[in-house]
C-alpha cells in the first residue's frame, strides 16, 4: 500500500530522535575534541570513529524498534505505520539489512564524503574529482529513495532488499 507522505513524515519524526543522539555525542565528543583529551586524525579514523559512535547505534537502535512487538520506530508508530515481511514482523537481521542500506550505507557516505572535502580543503591541495563524485553519490541515494516511495510499487530499494514492507498498522498491538 502506497503511503509515501506518511512515511516521510515519519522518517522526519525519526530523524528528530536520531539528532537527539547526535546532540547527546556531540555534548560529551566535543569538548573531548577541543581539550585535546581525543584527538583523532586522518580520514580512516574519523570515519571509523563517526560509525561507531554514531552510525552503529543508530542502526541497531531502528532495527531493535523494527523487529520488536509493534514493528515500528517511534516515526512509524506515531503516523501508524509497521514494517513487514510477509505480514509479520521482521526479523532482527532482515530489520538490520534494512536499516544498514536505508541509513547506516547513505550516512557513511555523506561522512566519507564531508571528511574527504574537509581534509583536502584544509590541506590546500583542493578538493577531487573522486571527492565531488563520492559528494554527488551521498545526495543521489536518499534522493532515489525519495523518489521511490511516488513509483507505482511504492517500495523502497532497502525494503525490496531486505524483503520488507511499510503498511498502516490494522489493529492496536
Amino acid at each position: 500500500m502506497r503511503m509515501p507522505w506518511r512515511r516521510i513524515a515519519a522518517w522526519l519524526i525519526d530523524w528528530l530522535c536520531i539528532l537527539g543522539w547526535v546532540a547527546a555525542t556531540a555534548a560529551v565528543g566535543v569538548p573531548l575534541y577541543l581539550t585535546g583529551v581525543i584527538a583523532p586524525s586522518g580520514l580512516l579514523l574519523l570515519n571509523v570513529i563517526g560509525a561507531v559512535v554514531i552510525v552503529v547505534p543508530v542502526v541497531i537502535g531502528a532495527s531493535l524498534f523494527e523487529s520488536a512487538g509493534r514493528a515500528a520506530t517511534p516515526g512509524k508508530r506515531a503516523l501508524r505505520l509497521r514494517v513487514e515481511s510477509r505480514g509479520v514482523r521482521p526479523s532482527f537481521p532482515r530489520a538490520i539489512a534494512r536499516n544498514a542500506l536505508k541509513l547506516g550505507v547513505p550516512w557513511l557516505i555523506g561522512h566519507s564524503a564531508a571528511f574527504a572535502i574537509s581534509t583536502q580543503s584544509a590541506s590546500g591541495s583542493g578538493v577531487t574529482a573522486a571527492t565531488w563524485a563520492l559528494t554527488a553519490f551521498a545526495y543521489v541515494v536518499p534522493i532515489a529513495y525519495v523518489i521511490s516511495l511516488f513509483l507505482p510499487h511504492g517500495r523502497t530499494p532497502y525494503d525490496l532488499v531486505a524483503r520488507t514492507e511499510v503498511a498502516p498498522v490494522t489493529r492496536v498491538n
